[in-house]
């Protein structure tokens, strides 16, 4: 780590510093991810520090004085200092003349700044219009040694921000070190060997600033109600702070300084076009201009944003990021000019940026967007990241953002909630009530990964003392967590261990009692794999256990070609759960990068190989060096006298059974009895090429359906996806089948993979199509008429769903589920299954089919009655589905199914008789 280098060498030679001298310093604060401490006191206040910016260095004092008394420290800084080429001249101010006498082994001139030094060393009071010049020799690669303090300035400046405008900072801001009004302790400070990851981030410069008086002035609601899907911000930087959240805390506009500059953050580019939000953006303008009445620069994507913007009274235009500007507008979806945007916000410009990560994390991994997704690589170090989540489109409190700082602040709750769980110091009721957030918010925090940075590291380190206070729970099914602190400590207990230089060292505190598991070693694995437009997860047949890790080696032919390996198949995240019996996130995944990979998991898992979209691979070699073996069968690969003798047995505690079109992964124990596997995939075979039949589709699934048996699922008792997700027990009846009626509800899964956009009424008919599959396959394959399969349809209850549908005013907005299903049922009764094959089938190549409810439905009913040959609408009509004349009339010459079983209940014929409402809906006369 460079800092950590460039921390040896400040301090070399140097054991103990003595600030009990009569000189009253100033506290230093640390911002960004440049700034490192080389003194720390007793109370955490930083002393001296050190930093970057551009090809530079800065060094900075807590006060002149220092220059003197510290010969050692001064004489190492002027070493650290020193630019690339040798021997460049060190350049002394006049007023720090006397410090000359220390530095006979340098080559130093008293001078006033000049551009031909290497070095120049001054105090902080009177750099007056230089200040620029030396922003500009240390971006260009010299170096700066400052020393003084401010507290003298603030109380002769009352009104004036010190962070901002005391004339130090004009310089040493940019690189993110600030010298406050905080006096700084007189003691004597021992200087460890290893740079120091425990110093305070508060200050009273930052807690004073009225910045959100200012932003929500006239401003008591933000109004996100629309069309735009916004996402929430990390606020973790000492001079960060929320705008605007939700009643969780969740914030969805949030704001920073940033060296000199200034920095707000909108989670959706739309909101700052909204009429809703316009005075708050007009007066965020102004304050990001900081009274410079300079140009503001809008990205030509956002240019409907420049008519809103200019009622600012500020001159905007339309333009990439170019020189000239006050203030910048852009989005969060590409990192182009990053470095320039940064060093643009650092020496005082004003940044505003729109933008949600949710979709980004759609094509990518989720758990990295703090490290890839583009805005984040230039929030991150103005202490603010982008995340996944969605915010609820709502009408929000303007002033719960300010109403949280006074409770919640990231780096300055740190320690308090560190106390709290390492030595159980006390908390306040409100502070309590944010543990919950604390949890969500350094498990994001840290994946961020950014080790390079000395306030990353102090996170990380504060945390690693939390995990190793012993009180991350054993949770398991039978001992359930639903305490606050526990989630909590589960929650972030396995990112640290993902990002701490020695996780071995922590397992021993997260899972005490380990179960040793016999090994295998150098396990070849032959990979074949032909995908089309989705990734598929393929079996090894290997497991590792809790913290155990393997090396992998991978053949070229697919290093670098978006490959993954992953660790475990319980693929739901819990974190939204009251209770938990497992972990929040037990899965992790690695891209292939390197024709040789270390990988593991905290939680241990499965190992799979995910093949990407669009690939074709043939007997790959994959060699995984150490690993457990579990039970795995595969049709065709696995006899049965094996799989009796030896696969069932294997000592790894999930195990996979691997048919035609389905993969069954399952609690070990549960197959340990299973005697005839090869039963169970004939069962399931005939089931699953009735599901391809009723979708009209081959019998050979392009990708094999999964289920996955876990303790704990994210919700229901079953969700569909890849892979379907089930809890533990019903796993069980998945290769027994002795009761029938126990394959509805993974069959309803089954069809809810099946689903398609085109023909789909959503929300409607979300829960009620899919029951379309287990009626078929209980039907044509499994021998049990429907009114017996599944409660729901028995006769009396489907005859009183309609009667209550009817006599409601057969409300579309009633139809759904069961009632649904109901219009589908009566479909599949009159004209068979066949009809839903031709129905479906006729979907696949059907170009130009509506987005909207309505217009689907008419499609589905055109579509319908002419694979039956009948005219259909006085059937849909009569379920309230709103059919139009133009429907009407392209099925006319079409014989009209008159006797449909819904003529009971309405008369109705002919669109005469209909009255079409603005809604879309008709109301029957």
């Amino acid at each position: 780590m460079a800092q950590e280098e460039a921390y040896s060498t400040l301090i070399r030679g140097i054991q103990e510093l003595n600030f009990e001298g009569p000189p009253v310093p100033s506290e230093l604060l640390l911002n960004g991810h440049h700034a490192f401490p080389l003194a720390v006191n007793s109370k955490d206040q930083v002393m001296m520090a050190a930093s970057c910016y551009g090809l530079g260095r800065i060094v900075v004092l807590g006060h002149e004085t220092y220059l003197q008394d510290f010969p050692l420290a001064v004489q190492n800084a002027l070493r650290w200092l020193q630019p690339s080429f040798d021997r460049a001249k060190i350049g002394v101010s006049p007023s720090c003349s006397d410090m000359v006498e220390n530095l006979s082994s340098f080559d130093v001139e008293v001078c006033q700044f000049k551009d031909d030094l290497g070095i120049y060393v001054t105090d902080v009071y009177n750099l007056g219009p230089s200040a620029k010049d030396l922003v500009k020799f240390l971006k260009a690669g010299g170096g700066l040694l400052l020393a003084g303090q401010a507290w003298h300035w603030s109380s002769t400046h009352p009104e004036e921000k010190v962070l901002l405008h005391f004339p130090g900072n004009q310089v040493c801001g940019v690189a993110g070190i600030y010298i406050t009004e905080s006096f700084g302790r007189h003691e004597e400070i021992a200087v460890p060997s290893e740079l120091p990851l425990k110093w305070s981030t508060t200050s009273r410069s930052a807690k004073s600033d009225n910045n959100l008086e200012f932003l929500l002035k006239n401003v008591s609601e933000f109004d996100i109600r629309g069309d735009a899907i916004p996402g929430d911000v990390l606020v973790h930087g000492p001079l960060a702070f929320p705008i605007a959240t939700t009643p969780e805390g969740r914030a969805f506009l949030a704001g920073a300084q940033y060296g000199l500059g200034r920095v707000i953050v909108t989670t959706h580019e739309d909101f700052i076009s909204y009429k809703t939000l316009s005075p708050f953006f007009l007066q965020a303008l102004q304050w990001l201009d900081q009274g410079r009445n300079g140009t503001v620069g809008i990205l030509p994507r956002l240019r409907q944003a420049i008519d809103p913007l200019s009622k600012s009274g500020l001159s905007c235009q339309v333009t990439h990021f170019t020189d000239g500007l006050s203030v910048y507008v852009c989005t969060s979806y590409s990192d182009d000019h990053c470095t320039e945007i940064q060093k643009f916000v650092a020496e005082g410009g004003g940044l505003l940026i729109g933008g949600h990560a949710w979709w980004w994390s759609y094509s990518n991994n989720a758990a990295e967007v703090l490290m890839k997704y583009p805005g984040n690589r230039i929030l991150n170090q103005m202490g603010l990241s982008i995340l996944t989540n969605i915010v609820d489109r709502e009408l929000y409190n303007a002033h719960s953002g300010k109403e949280l700082m006074e409770v919640y602040r990231f780096r300055e709750f740190l320690p308090l909630f560190a106390d709290y769980m390492v030595q159980s110091q006390s908390l306040s009721k409100d502070q309590m009530g944010c543990l919950e957030k604390m949890g969500r918010d350094c498990a994001d925090y840290l994946s961020m990964s950014a080790h390079h940075c000395a306030s990353y590291s102090s996170v990380l380190d504060t945390l690693t003392d939390v995990v190793k206070s012993g009180k991350v729970p054993q949770v398991s099914e039978n001992r359930p967590v639903s305490d606050t602190e526990e989630r909590m400590l589960l929650e972030f207990a396995s990112e640290v261990c993902k990002v701490c230089p020695d996780p071995a060292a922590l397992l021993p505190y997260i899972i005490k009692d380990p179960v040793v598991l016999p090994t295998v070693s150098n396990t070849k694995l032959h990979i074949t794999a032909m995908t089309s437009g989705q990734e598929e997860w393929i079996s090894t047949g290997l497991y590792l256990s809790p913290g155990m890790k393997t090396d992998i080696e991978f053949p070229q032919q697919i290093v670098g070609k978006s490959w993954k390996v992953q660790i475990g198949c319980q693929t739901d995240n819990l974190r939204k759960l009251d209770v938990l019996k497992r972990a929040p996130v037990v899965c992790e995944s690695f891209p292939v990068d390197n024709s040789i990979m270390q990988v593991w998991n905290l939680w241990g898992g499965l190992i799979y190989l995910v093949a990407p979209r669009q690939c074709e691979v043939f007997h790959a070699e994959v060699v995984v060096q150490e690993a457990v073996r579990a039970p795995y069968y595969k049709s065709g690969e696995t006899s049965i006298d094996d799989w009796v003798n030896t696969v069932r047995h294997e000592p790894a505690p999930w195990a996979e059974l691997e048919f035609e079109n389905l993969i069954i992964t399952l609690d070990s124990k549960v197959i340990r009895d299973l005697e005839r596997p090869d039963l169970v995939a004939d069962q399931w075979n005939t089931i699953m090429r009735a599901v391809a039949d009723l979708a009209a589709k081959p019998a050979t699934f392009p990708r094999k359906e999964r289920f996955v048996g876990d303790v704990q699922i994210a919700c229901g008792w079953m969700h569909a996806g890849y892979p379907i997700m089930m809890h533990s027990g019903s796993a069980r009846d998945l290769i027994k089948l002795s009761n029938k009626r126990d394959a509805w509800g993974p069959i309803h899964e089954l069809g809810h993979n099946q689903q398609r956009s085109v023909w789909e009424i959503s929300p409607n008919t979300t829960e009620a199509t899919c029951e379309l599959w287990p009626a078929y396959v209980f039907e044509t394959v499994l021998g049990m008429h429907r009114a017996k399969a599944h409660d729901a349809l028995e006769p009396h209850k489907r005859s009183e769903r309609i009667q209550n549908y009817v006599k409601g005013g057969r409300n579309i907005k009633d139809w759904s589920v069961w009632v649904a299903c109901e219009t589908y049922l009566q479909l599949q009764e009159q004209f068979g299954w066949d009809a839903f094959k031709k129905v479906f089938a006729a979907y696949h190549d059907m170009e130009g089919v509506p987005n909207d409810n309505d217009g689907k439905m008419n499609t589905y009913a055109e579509t319908f009655s002419k694979v039956v040959n009948r005219n259909l609408t006085s059937f849909f009509r009569a379920w309230g589905w709103p059919i139009t004349a133009q429907t009407e009339k392209g099925l006319a010459n079409l014989p009209v199914w008159s006797d449909h079983p819904m003529a009971l209940y309405s008369p109705v014929t002919s669109i005469e008789n209909t009255e079409v409402m603005s809604s879309g809906l008709c109301r029957v006369f």
